[in-house]
């Protein structure tokens, strides 16, 4: 789908009497393993004015040039004279020395994930009898491995934080002393059991303590199913009849309750139930696999009550794979895959993984294409590897997505019987990774699940700080409007390895959670090092080329090295960076000189300059502002051509010099409407501004820092000027709207005004503004769609550069003109430049 536009012969005049949309010049010809593991998986138990017609004034070309990228391209040739770059070099080469061990440790768990031993899973395995011999167990290995893993304590569990009993180990202990007495063995192991849950027996009743799910059935049904076996407890009476009369009362209320998503509950913690339980009934939530939920536990208390050769066979081949303890959740691997490749993403490690992450995507992608019920079974595990395939660049059909795309659908589910938070999260992530129209699926899903959120948000007894905090942040901050140096600080920040919902790979051992962090955590660090050693070459530049002298010029260094260090961050890509900040400080001021700052005949000298070129003398000037921007552009141009020549093994530098010959040619064709008091047509006002509006020289330069080659016939296709019209489109618009009250009363128009003014009375301000943000999330749309397409002729790393100046505009002007602001952006520019991380504890 395409947003509406016009043919260069088209009029853009609204029809008498209606109303029309902004119409956009063509294209220029030139059960997450949702229960995982109860013991695993856990969940609190609270759960503008009228425009005057005869106002005929000037035109602003935006005082804006934010720009950015994002390249996973890491070998980049050692072009650059840059002091930056050789030092990015050779700090490159000693950070990997100490980070080569660990990325290796890293990259050995994401091709094979590492699922740690379930002591709970374990001991409900082990009480499966031999079937036709219900004395003895099927699975000894599993009660040999009970007997050999009891903790100092009395306890069976992981407790890899020191911190005190939980509800998971408590539930953990529990089914192992069930597994031993079932069997009649290790008499004192049960003793010490025993004892454990006595000492701690309070923990089962604080509700104010993080439960696993459905810890109200399943504790007390195997407390039950222990006192019937003649088990007594150092615990008072009253204390285990308050334990049972928890679990009548939730027993109650569910037997109230009929939906789907109640039946799947009730079989998800089916050990908690035992007779009570239709167990022909609880067997048709049975996998292909032969196991219930891909839980262990749950598959062995259905075999123990009901006999089944997939269930028996599903068991068999966990014990034979895993030796004598099984993991919470089998299998597990794309969502733990998933989860691995996602956090790397969020923390910013991923291109040091690109062969890994790729692997898994690829694996994906062929389990997605058979619609593998690991995949598609589990909500959190769907929308995930729908956004992070999209996201890639692999062709998936929000189709796929149907059988989730109502509320109605996904609450008769386990995930919405249960309200899980996480789940709701990532169904409102995939449907923002929208590339086309009439992707109906997608809005549904977005409305639905993002009031859901919203709901959440205003509700008493949100599950966790940190995922309230990760909810309040998705929901006002798009992923097409974030800063990814930014993203990754904030999520290195509120990192922690023992909170499976931030990192959604509850089955990881913690340590695998820690290594992902100290590398993060390096390579930001040692990433800053590099950023603050470039704006200070940057700063140098800017005073060795008199721009700091020029009165009439905004100031926005810090700015425009945002807008790059802030996407480009990889160390590596240096060269890309100080390409873009300076034709990024560059375009600002020569947006000012023909803004305020030039008189008619000082821009007409300027662009006379730029044609000369290398012809020009030295008594072609016609003032000293005139030379010391021409000279600032002559000099940096020749130098970044001279790069790029390099990189490329071609010379690029004459269309560097046509990149900016098209700008000031564009911005002299709105001083020229502004002297005669010109109004144009919206679509010649957008034809203009798209190049006017000063990303070219910014983005397309950098192009050829990225690792790519380029040849002149990829510069010149279809496909690169559709890119960069599309992008400019959002540019031009975004500010558009953001700047209209300052300038209007700067008596100069936009496509806000122009859309007023040519609609006859029939469009508001407001109005205006409607149909002009329409055009932007087309716009968007259409350049996402661009970017993510395979096969093209502009190499993906170059694409992605377009995408990420995209999104680097949607910030700037979030909510305002922060590129105009003083300090609207000053904040952002301290926490990925200079302020140090700050981890949580």
């Amino acid at each position: 789908m395409s947003h509406p536009r016009v043919s260069g012969a088209s009029s853009v005049l609204p029809a008498p009497r209606r109303q029309t949309l902004l119409l956009l010049p063509a294209a220029p010809l030139s059960a997450p393993r949702f229960r995982s593991g109860r013991h695993r998986r856990l969940t609190f138990a609270r759960a503008a004015g009228n425009v005057e017609p005869r106002c005929l004034g000037s035109f602003t070309r935006a005082r804006h040039r934010p720009p950015a990228l994002h390249s996973t391209r890491a070998g980049i040739p050692p072009s650059s004279a840059c002091v930056e770059t050789r030092l990015a070099g050779e700090n490159t080469r000693l950070q990997n020395v100490h980070t080569d061990g660990r990325e290796a440790r890293i990259k050995k768990q994401l091709q094979q994930v590492e699922l740690s031993p379930s002591s709970y899973d374990t001991a409900w395995v082990a009480m499966v009898p031999l079937p036709g011999s219900p004395g003895a167990p099927c699975f000894p290995q599993c009660v040999e491995w009970i007997l050999l893993n009891q903790q100092d304590d009395g306890s069976w569990g992981i407790n890899e934080f020191g911190s005190s009993a939980n509800k998971d180990i408590l539930s953990s202990t529990l089914a192992c002393v069930l597994a031993l007495k079932k069997w009649n063995v290790g008499h004192e192991h049960i003793r010490r059991g025993l004892h454990f849950i006595g000492r701690n027996f309070s923990v089962a009743m604080d509700e104010q303590i993080a439960a696993p799910i459905g810890f109200n059935v399943i504790f007390p049904g195997m407390l039950r199913l222990a006192i019937a076996m003649g088990l007594q407890f150092p615990v008072r009476q009253t204390d285990i009849d308050g334990v049972l009369h928890l679990w009548e009362i939730e027993v109650k209320r569910q037997d109230g309750q009929k939906s789907c998503g109640r039946e799947a509950y009730m079989a998800y913690v089916a050990e908690g139930l035992g007779d009570l339980l239709d167990w022909n009934e609880v067997m048709k939530f049975q996998r292909k696999n032969g196991s219930l939920f891909n839980s262990p536990s749950t598959t062995a208390a259905a075999l123990i009550h009901n006999y089944d050769d997939k269930a028996l066979g599903y068991l068999n081949l966990l014990v034979s794979k895993f030796g004598s303890a099984v993991p919470a959740v089998y299998p597990q691997n794309i969502h733990c895959q998933l989860s691995m490749v996602d956090s790397l993403e969020k923390i910013g490690i991923s291109h040091h993984f690109s062969t890994e992450v790729k692997g898994i995507l690829d694996m994906t992608y062929s389990f997605w294409l058979q619609r593998d019920e690991e995949i598609m079974l589990d909500a959190a595990t769907c929308a995930m590897a729908f956004r992070l395939l999209r996201m890639n660049g692999y062709d998936v059909s929000s189709d796929e997505l149907s059988h989730i795309a109502e509320a109605s659908a996904f609450h008769d589910s386990l995930q919405g019987y249960l309200n899980d938070t996480k789940s709701i999260l990532e169904l409102y992530r995939a449907s923002k990774v929208t590339v086309s129209e009439d992707e109906l699926i997608l809005d549904n899903l977005g409305s639905w699940s993002g009031s859901l959120l919203t709901q959440k948000l205003l509700s008493d007894g949100f599950p966790r700080i940190s995922t309230y905090a990760e909810v309040e942040y998705a929901l006002k901050f798009p992923f097409y409007a974030t800063l990814e140096r930014l993203e990754h600080k904030r999520n290195i920040e509120h990192f922690d390895a023992r909170d499976s919902h931030m990192m959604n790979t509850e089955y990881l051992p913690s340590r695998v959670n820690q290594e992902l962090l100290s590398l993060a955590v390096e390579d930001f660090t040692f990433s800053q090092t590099i950023y603050r050693d470039e704006l200070q070459h940057l700063d140098s530049w800017v005073k060795e080329n008199k721009l700091d002298q020029l009165q009439f010029a905004r100031q926005k260094l810090t700015y425009c090295y945002l807008s790059a260090a802030a996407t480009i961050f990889p160390p590596e890509l240096s060269d890309a960076r100080m390409s873009w900040a300076k034709n990024a400080v560059l375009t600002t001021v020569v947006d000012d000189f023909f803004d305020i700052g030039g008189s008619k005949e000082e821009l007409e000298n300027l662009i006379a300059l730029v044609e000369k070129w290398d012809e020009h003398h030295k008594d072609d000037f016609y003032s000293e502002q005139v030379k010391i921007v021409f000279c600032a552009l002559y000099t940096t141009v020749n130098q970044l051509g001279s790069m790029a020549s390099a990189v490329q093994n071609r010379c690029v530098r004459n269309h560097l010099i046509e990149t900016w010959l098209q700008l000031l040619r564009s911005m002299m064709t709105e001083t020229k409407w502004q002297i005669t008091q010109y109004v144009p047509t919206v679509e010649e006002y957008m034809t203009n501004g798209v190049v006017s509006f000063a990303l070219g020289p910014i983005v397309l330069p950098a192009l050829y820092f990225v690792g790519e080659k380029i040849s002149e016939c990829v510069v010149k296709d279809q496909e690169h000027s559709e890119l960069f019209r599309v992008m400019s489109t959002c540019g031009r618009l975004l500010n558009d709207i953001q700047g209209f009250e300052r300038e209007g009363s700067e008596g100069k128009l936009n496509s806000v005004s122009l859309l007023v003014l040519h609609s006859g009375g029939l469009m508001s301000v407001e109005g205006a503004k409607e149909a002009i943000q329409k055009n932007i999330v087309a716009s968007r749309r259409d350049l996402l769609r661009l970017v993510l397409k395979k096969d093209t002729v502009v190499p993906r790393a170059c694409k992605e550069l377009f995408w990420k100046m995209c999104k680097i505009l949607h910030v700037f002007y979030f909510q305002t003109d922060g590129f105009s602001s003083p300090k609207e952006m000053a904040s952002a520019v301290d926490a990925v430049i200079n302020e140090p991380l700050k981890l949580s504890s």
